[in-house]
């Protein structure tokens, strides 16, 4: 699927749409050009020498993106392990990933970061573009990017007239769905936009002992903002979003059941998993002559309950209740150099610049209860046992500073160099104990302090106006931390660090039609942190240093518009991410495993139609195929999920005023496991999983103005 290769396949395409003579008109078909904020400043993805892929707008509502794991498949290399309850959403980009609470690739929501994943996996409602930028970019981000950013921007309310839509989308089990928006200008210099959103759907899997359906789901979701812009100059926008899930329990059984007779489960309790989160972001910016300064200033909170049976059984052997809670402040400054006015050294070298400063603040707390029947921990227990794993408190708080510069030669050659110093004080209170005391209770608090230098440096040149290649080189780090729960003494774990290594090429051809990106990277890592199953409680994770591990791999983007109302897309991936020697988790060698959860393949591809009807009316269909390579659940590589291949299929009407559409996702009816992981004793294979959603199928309504 080399873009060389799917270029001379469209090129007769392409080749059709131009003139039969210069004086014949050429319609503008060309692609447009993306703009990003893979570097912080607003720049032309294809002059970046980083692997970006960014989802517009209207690539969003056309394949009918709800959440950020939805667009995944459009980045290569790239896959989301979630469970069907919202908060558990753990990105991979070119296999690298993480815990939650210390992910290794950071969501930012309009240029706030989201410091625990459990937040980051949201309704997408007027979300203006999703990018994926891919590979450590810790010398500007920072914490938590050592395997890239997944950035979500919401869509700008207009200054020159009101807009709005509603949408009601319904289809099987029962789904049901309303979504509206609205936004326009109040004053010359003053827009406003208000969003809201409701769906629901009843569950996939029933319970055998019960014949109800245990993971049905329910949320409630809305944003809304303000953009003043008093002045050209200034701008100042306020966006504040919230959700409220009240879902059903998790879909969990062992894996073999899972495998043989997906959707169907056997428990004697059923649970449920609540989340809401809220979220107000405060940006200001000023653009001068020849300075810009922006300040970013952000607030998150999410407050998350899980009631769940922890044997998966009919028998009333035990159940947790979990319950959650995070603050996080963070506040961001920054001074560049004015888009349109670089520093002029000489009059063939140009230099463009940003620094910064990043401030935050995290507290999280976690209470769990554990409860035993009688018996179950030991035949010399005869009464029922409340678990307290654990009751803790993990505060962080931290500053960054970095820096970039951009020289650029006779505007065919750009030299990258830049760095980033953090430092941040974790301190952790961390308690277990029992009801009735059948052992005595534990405490643990420490505090330490982790800091590093994150060096990053590029060069890119133009080949043409519209082709460039790339090489760069960067250096990522993790801070080392605490685990809210862990086996007695692993409560603390190391610092993360990797480099990584990258060779690109991205051009257009055809007068813009095609466009089309290569990139091949090596990536190593020392001290990497692993989210591994603590064996000695049930349902519970931790973070460890496992040791070493490299990953190579190479990706390929191609679009194209041959004419018009044709859209052709398609991407992929390979990825070879292995522990290397010396590799060890819960003291078994794992040396030359294949790292967990990094499938060795990804791809996607696909084609969107329309077609006018009329001035103002059109018809249009899409068809998307993605495909996910093999890969393993755990370190050990015991288990693991063959590769399977996803087809979503659109088609309908739309004009100005309304849009009616039908819809089929999983429309072979896949069935796969995408997330399992081990749960000895309990689970008959050793493992739980979840099975991926089945078929599903529906048509959605709109109006607009």
């Amino acid at each position: 699927m080399a873009p060389g290769f799917l270029y001379l396949l469209l090129a007769p395409l392409a080749a059709m749409a131009q003139p039969a003579s210069q004086s014949q008109a050429v319609p503008p078909i060309a692609l447009p050009t993306v703009v990003v904020t893979a570097q912080k400043e607003p720049a032309d993805a294809q002059r970046l020498p980083v692997s970006v892929t960014a989802v517009p707008r209207d690539v969003l509502e056309g394949a009918d993106v709800r959440t950020v794991s939805d667009a995944a498949g459009f980045s290569p290399n790239t896959r989301f392990a979630e469970l069907s309850a919202r908060k558990i959403s753990n990105a991979f980009l070119r296999g690298i990933g993480s815990s939650p609470s210390n992910p290794g690739i950071t969501t930012y929501i309009d240029g706030v970061p989201q410091l625990n994943s459990s937040s980051s996996s949201v309704e997408l409602i007027d979300i203006g573009q999703i990018e994926f930028v891919r590979g450590p970019q810790s010398a500007l981000f920072g914490r938590n990017t050592l395997g890239g950013v997944v950035s979500l921007a919401t869509a700008r309310p207009s200054l020159s007239g009101w807009a709005g839509h509603v949408a009601v989308p319904f289809g099987s089990a029962d789904a049901r769905d309303v979504r509206l928006s609205a936004s326009g200008p109040v004053s010359g210099a003053l827009a406003v936009g208000v969003s809201y959103g409701h769906g629901e759907r009843n569950g996939f899997t029933t319970n055998d002992v019960t014949g109800h359906t245990v993971d049905a789901r329910s949320a409630d979701f809305g944003k809304a903002q303000v953009l003043w812009i008093p002045t050209p100059n200034w701008e100042t926008r306020l966006v504040v979003s919230g959700e409220r899930d009240r879902d059903g329990d998790y879909a969990l059984n062992d894996l073999d059941q899972v495998r043989s007779q997906p959707f169907r489960v056997a428990r004697d309790f059923e649970g449920r998993t609540d989340r809401t989160v809220w979220s107000t972001v405060a940006t200001v910016r000023h653009e001068g002559a020849t300075l810009a300064v922006t300040s970013t200033t952000g607030y998150v909170s999410w407050d998350a309950r899980d009631l769940t049976d922890l044997d998966y059984s009919p028998m009333p052997l035990m159940t947790r209740d979990n319950g959650e809670r995070d603050r996080q402040f963070t506040e961001e400054v920054r001074v560049a150099s004015a888009a349109h006015a670089p520093a002029r050294l000489s009059d063939g070298v140009a230099l463009r610049w940003q620094a910064g400063l990043f401030l935050f603040t995290q507290q999280y707390t976690q209470s769990a209860i554990n409860t035993f029947a009688p018996y179950v921990l030991s035949p010399y227990v005869p009464v029922a046992v409340s678990q307290q794993s654990p009751l803790s408190a993990l505060d962080d708080a931290g500053v960054g500073l970095y820096g970039q510069g951009i020289l650029t030669l006779r505007e065919a050659l750009d030299l990258t160099f830049g760095a980033r110093v953090d430092r941040e004080r974790k301190t952790a209170r961390i308690e277990t104990s029992y009801a009735p005391a059948i052992a005595p209770p534990t405490r643990v608090e420490a505090e330490r302090t982790f800091s590093d230098v994150s060096p990053q440096a590029a060069l890119a040149y133009r080949v043409r106006a519209h082709s460039s290649v790339y090489v760069s080189a960067g250096r990522g780090f993790k801070a080392g931390g605490f685990n809210a729960a862990s086996p007695a003494g692993l409560e603390a774990y190391g610092e993360e660090r990797a480099w990584s290594f990258e060779g690109g090429f991205k051009g257009a051809w055809a007068a813009g039609r095609v466009a089309a990106s290569v990139a091949a990277f090596r990536i190593d890592w020392d001290d990497m942190q692993l989210n591994v199953p603590n064996p000695l409680v049930p349902a519970q994770f931790y973070i460890a240093n496992v040791g070493q591990a490299r990953s190579s791999g190479i990706e390929a983007e191609l679009t194209a518009r041959p004419r018009p109302g044709i859209d052709l897309f398609a991407s992929a991936g390979l990825t070879r991410a292995r522990f290397r020697d010396g590799s060890a988790s819960g003291g078994v060698d794992v040396s030359g495993k294949e790292l967990p959860n990094a499938p060795g393949y990804t791809a996607w591809f696909g084609a969107q139609f329309s077609r006018a009807m009329g001035s103002a009316s059109s018809c249009f269909a899409r068809a998307d195929v993605g495909v996910t390579g093999s890969y393993h659940y755990d370190e050990a590589n015991t288990v693991r999920q063959d590769a399977y291949a996803l087809v979503n299929v659109r088609a309908g009407l739309r004009s100005r005023w309304f849009i009616a559409e039908a819809w089929l996702k999983n429309a072979l009816d896949t069935r796969y496991v995408p997330v399992a992981f081990a749960y000895p004793g309990l689970a008959p294979s050793g493992f739980l999983g979840e099975p991926g959603n089945p078929r599903t199928y529906g048509v959605s309504l709109g109006i607009g103005f």
